[in-house]
């Protein structure tokens, strides 16, 4: 299938490791363009080397928690490629711990980076995308937006909250072109499920646990989410918005 990615470039957050940056290899291998950010700018330089240089892949120091990012974003997209075709917003994974174990500082924290800084870079993209003729907006969240996950409190609380703001994001901007869909990776072997892991005092019995109780019977790989948000982000699911994606390995079970 052609997805239509040829020349088309995209914005993608926390895209130095991890799922951001196994969605921008898909993308770029299928002849897109990407601006990459992160909070390490050592990790997103080399990330975008990577993927071919300033002829494919720019990479930015930046943080969600600050309210310039997302111009800056979209200003580096511009410059070095000249247009905007989308986004995929990628955040780390606030910290572990059930809902009242954790701090209120830790609360704070990840409200403002994980909560508020996606929302603010999707309505920057939104509205961007609205005025150039529409796009697509991924947004990286978790099966925990339909059910809570066990030890990540943080994460019940906020993710559902930002798949509602998507489905409304997808309403209000529908009519002119730009759609929005969540995706909902499960147990996928980044770094952030290794640490997970490794928090329980054996990781190996961990893993095996997490692959007993997924129908597929094993973790997935970065590139098999990469994949699915290439196909969502590209004009080839031009019909699809306003609904979140799992890719779990058939873990929720709601229909």
């Amino acid at each position: 299938m052609d997805l239509g990615l040829t020349d088309r470039v995209y914005v993608l957050t926390g895209a130095s490791r991890g799922l951001g940056y196994a969605t921008a290899e898909c993308l770029v291998a299928d002849g897109a363009r990407v601006v990459l950010s992160a909070r390490d700018t050592d990790a997103v330089a080399a990330a975008a080397q990577r993927l071919g240089g300033p002829q494919r892949a720019v990479g930015l120091t930046a943080d969600l928690a600050d309210a310039e990012t997302p111009d800056r974003l979209l200003a580096a997209a511009r410059e070095h490629f000249g247009r905007l075709d989308g986004a995929l917003v990628s955040v780390g994974g606030p910290p572990p711990g059930s809902a009242t174990s954790v701090s209120d500082e830790q609360w704070r924290r990840s409200f403002e980076t994980v909560f508020l800084g996606t929302v603010r870079m999707v309505r920057t993209v939104a509205a961007a995308l609205a005025e150039s003729g529409g796009g697509a907006i991924g947004l990286v969240l978790s099966t925990s937006a339909r059910g809570p996950v066990p030890g990540l409190g943080i994460s019940n609380g906020l993710r559902p909250g930002l798949a509602g703001m998507a489905k409304d994001v997808a309403d209000e901007y529908g009519p002119r072109g730009v759609r929005v869909v969540g995706l909902l990776p499960g147990r996928i072997m980044t770094d952030r499920n290794v640490e997970l892991f490794a928090a329980t005092g054996d990781p190996e019995r961990a893993r095996a646990e997490a692959e007993a109780a997924i129908p597929l019977r094993r973790i997935g790989a970065p590139a098999e989410f990469g994949r699915v948000a290439t196909f969502v982000l590209s004009p080839a699911a031009s019909y699809l918005t306003g609904v979140t994606v799992p890719v779990d390995g058939g873990v929720l079970r709601s229909l």
